[in-house]
């Protein structure tokens, strides 16, 4: 098993992406803690998790407040230990064009992607630094990297992680932490419209050069490797998992 005994927290893990990445590590042997913010879900998956023969708890926690992610970090240590692999996955939309997004749209989606990844990051980095270990993997996404319309709260919260991402991993390397970003392809609910509007769906799947559309168990696997041995020297990458639509 690639990630035997490893302690692992995976944020927006009650659907989609979150939930495979969830399921993919506890086959391969890690301890995970599911984080949502709906209780239920998370809770749901970890039943599951636990049926298969995994080992998994569920944690209802909003990443954007502070205080709920201390406190889930402490819940999720003392339920399994020290955490080993930080997956930032939570996240948001709230689509409107620029000159129609009110201040609390784009409020929202900064504070659940980019306020929320670095809530994560720093309430486990202290105790990865001091076990001279740790793989951080942030979300971030083919908008963050190429633009996007109507959602320009959610490309520049992605560019911001891109950013985060680099700048922690050139702080981070002298105590064997990677930290690391995918930028999956649609295959999520929060681009269930992209997928299956008729204005939208051709256009976007015309410009990846696969032609279809990403599942979620096609992109859990790249967040396993880069948490596993293999990705042991790989640091302040972003690797688009996404059928080739960010070629360049």
């Amino acid at each position: 098993m690639l990630l035997k005994d490893k302690v692992a927290i995976v944020t927006g893990a009650g659907q989609g992406i979150g939930a495979a990445i969830a399921q993919a590590y506890a086959r391969e042997g890690a301890k995970v803690a599911i984080i949502d913010m709906n209780g239920e879900a998370a809770d749901k998956l970890a039943t599951e998790i636990r049926a298969s023969g995994g080992e998994a708890a569920g944690f209802a926690c909003n990443v954007a407040d502070r205080t709920q992610v201390n406190g889930m970090v402490a819940k999720v240590e003392a339920r399994f230990g020290g955490v080993d692999i930080l997956v930032n996955n939570a996240g948001i939309t709230r689509p409107a064009m620029l000159h129609k997004m009110t201040p609390e749209q784009w409020t929202a989606v900064l504070d659940v992607h980019m306020n929320g990844s670095f809530h994560c990051l720093q309430a486990v980095v202290n105790g990865m630094i001091e076990r001279q270990f740790g793989r951080i993997i942030n979300v971030t996404s083919t908008a963050g990297l190429l633009g996007t319309v109507g959602q320009i709260n959610y490309s520049a919260a992605k560019a911001a992680i891109a950013g985060m991402t680099k700048s922690a991993a050139k702080e981070l390397g002298k105590y064997h932490i990677t930290v690391n970003a995918i930028a999956p392809g649609a295959a999520t609910p929060m681009t269930e419209v992209i997928r299956t509007d008729d204005r939208f769906k051709d256009k976007y799947l015309e410009r990846i050069p696969l032609g279809r559309w990403a599942e979620p168990d096609e992109i859990a696997p790249a967040f396993v490797f880069l948490a596993s041995a293999g990705g042991s020297y790989i640091t302040g990458q972003i690797l688009g998992v996404d059928g080739g639509l960010t070629i360049r």
